[in-house]
């Protein structure tokens, strides 16, 4: 995963590897460059190792098997550099504007903190390599850098503790582009002149993000409420170059350490690439959109849920006209509960409506955020935004919900089993041995509280696991950690579905704190559920 090709490339070992370590200890083994960092000093010294004599053997190989992939890597490098084209020079040349740019952040930062009495702060000596100044950076890069930055905030399970918090700030906003310059896409794009499809369109954006701007607007005709999501200009440009950049690192780390091939990061960054470019390409998130409606019919939901409609004569590749849908975040209670009298029945429908999604539609929402679930005016559960989805098989599923139960009742042998069935590997796993070390390292994160049934009225024991993001975060971790080391890779779709149930625990607290997402009887996450009456719902 990630977290260990960071590692391997550079053996690099920090406290927020290990988030319960308190002593930092950097090894770059290119140079064998040792920095040793105590809370009260920081120290710098060099050491050069001789290879031991039983490593020649396996040094030798590899070396043999790099100069063999040697041809590989500079055709694809080369490739990779034609599709990218002049935008990449651009793009370099912004990058070390923004490198600078936050170096002199730090500089400045480090000259404060040296000429206060509070003395400097632990993570100063890190310097561009603090999760802070990362998303510092990140921001300056802008869109795709952006995006990379909600990706790492989104993935407790591949990124460290400190890193996943830290990038939680890092918010998809931009400045606005001109109402003239979308004026020019929409006449462009649409082939017409804007008034014959819109008798209104307010020049105020509702909303602006580093890769595309939303306006208000009517239809002509019709007079319907619509949105109009526009493809800011250039954009693809940038993020092509961005993530061939990204594309090509990792391919050189690949080829540096032989440990990069078994992490996987081109994988990763070769699925992030695709993920990014498809939202680009709003003729994949129209039939996204189309493809939710098309469930919540099929399962008799319309009047529980929406997505907005698609009004595809007026929507292109970088334009896309939707149904304008009238509500609130799900998050913002004091509204919630002046359009219906039980918050908490809401909060069970939106979850019935997106676990029913897992199998029983072609993709589900996998950017459930507040801005992205709200409750409509007329009570209905409004899913927006379908430019992230996921796709899960059923077998992957069945694993996922033995996991989630075995979580709720420390059952680490099932923990296991399930993880094993989830995870890639090319070599047999020992179910015992890897049960074991997830209690010993989970024991600390799982607190379990007892409760009594009350369907049957008899006494019983229901598992609840009563833990803050952070603590899932740090729990999540701990279990990808530990699976690595058992040699099993996850699916993207394993930390796309754990982050959404993050957000749905998080409104689990705000609506029905006593709500047991995982056991109550009214919610149905069962593999079944495709076969269950809609009435369940």
């Amino acid at each position: 995963m990630a977290v260990s090709a960071l590692r391997s490339v550079c053996s690099l070992q920090l406290p927020f590897f290990n988030h319960r370590h308190h002593h930092h200890h950097f090894r770059f083994s290119p140079n064998h460059l040792n920095v040793h960092s105590k809370s009260k000093g920081f120290t710098l010294f060099a050491r050069y190792a001789q290879p031991q004599p039983q490593d020649l053997s396996s040094s030798s190989r590899r070396f043999q098997d790099r100069i063999e992939n040697f041809p590989k890597l500079v055709e694809d490098i080369v490739q990779t550099s034609i599709n990218t084209g002049p935008r990449g020079v651009l793009r370099l040349a912004q990058g070390f504007q923004a490198f600078i740019g936050v170096g002199q952040e730090w500089l400045t930062d480090v000259s404060k903190s040296t000429n206060s009495t509070a003395g400097l702060p632990t993570e100063m000596p890190l310097g561009l390599l603090s999760p802070f100044y990362v998303r510092r950076l990140f921001e300056r890069l802008g869109a795709t850098y952006i995006k990379l930055g909600q990706f790492i905030a989104s993935a407790p399970t591949l990124f460290p503790p400190e890193y996943v918090q830290e990038f939680q700030n890092c918010f998809d906003r931009a400045p606005p582009i001109s109402f003239e310059e979308i004026q020019s896409i929409l006449r462009k794009e649409l082939g017409r002149p804007i008034e014959s499809v819109y008798e209104y369109v307010d020049p105020t954006p509702l909303a602006s993000a580093s890769i595309a701007q939303v306006h208000g607007a009517r239809l002509k005709g019709s007079r319907e409420d619509v949105v109009i999501k526009v493809l800011k200009p250039g954009i693809e440009d940038i993020l092509v170059a961005d993530l061939n950049f990204v594309y090509v690192v990792a391919r050189i780390f690949e080829f540096l350490s032989p440990e990069i091939s078994r992490t996987s990061l081109v994988g990763i960054v070769k699925d992030i690439r695709d993920s990014m470019l498809e939202e680009v390409d709003f003729y994949k998130e129209a039939a996204n959109i189309e493809a939710f409606r098309k469930y919540l019919e099929d399962m008799g939901l319309t009047r529980n849920a929406t997505a907005p409609k698609v009004y595809q004569y007026c929507s292109t590749q970088k334009v896309l006209t939707m149904e304008r849908l009238y509500g609130v975040p799900i998050t913002d209670l004091d509204s919630i509960r002046s359009f219906v009298s039980n918050p908490e029945a809401s909060l069970i429908t939106a979850l019935n409506v997106w676990f029913g999604s897992l199998l029983a539609c072609e993709s589900f929402h996998a950017d459930v955020h507040a801005g992205n679930l709200w409750l409509l005016r007329d009570g209905r559960i409004g899913f927006l935004d379908f430019g992230i989805v996921g796709r899960i098989s059923p077998k992957t599923w069945a694993a996922m919900e033995v996991f989630l139960g075995s979580i709720a009742i420390e059952d680490y042998d099932s923990m296991a089993s399930s993880l094993i069935q989830m995870g890639a590997t090319n070599k047999d796993v020992n179910a015992k041995a890897f049960a074991l070390d997830l209690k010993k390292e989970l024991d600390s994160e799982i607190v379990v509280a007892a409760r009594s049934g009350t369907a049957t009225r008899a006494p019983a024991v229901a598992a609840n696991v009563v833990v803050d993001e952070r603590q899932m975060n740090a729990l999540f971790l701990d279990v990808v950690q530990v699976s690595e080391s058992y040699g099993l890779k996850f699916p993207r779709e394993f930390a796309l579905l754990l982050k959404q149930l993050l957000y749905f625990d998080r409104y689990t607290r705000l609506l029905a704190p006593n709500l047991n997402m995982l056991q109550d009887q009214r919610i149905s996450i069962s593999s079944n559920r495709r076969n269950r009456d809609r009435d369940s719902f």
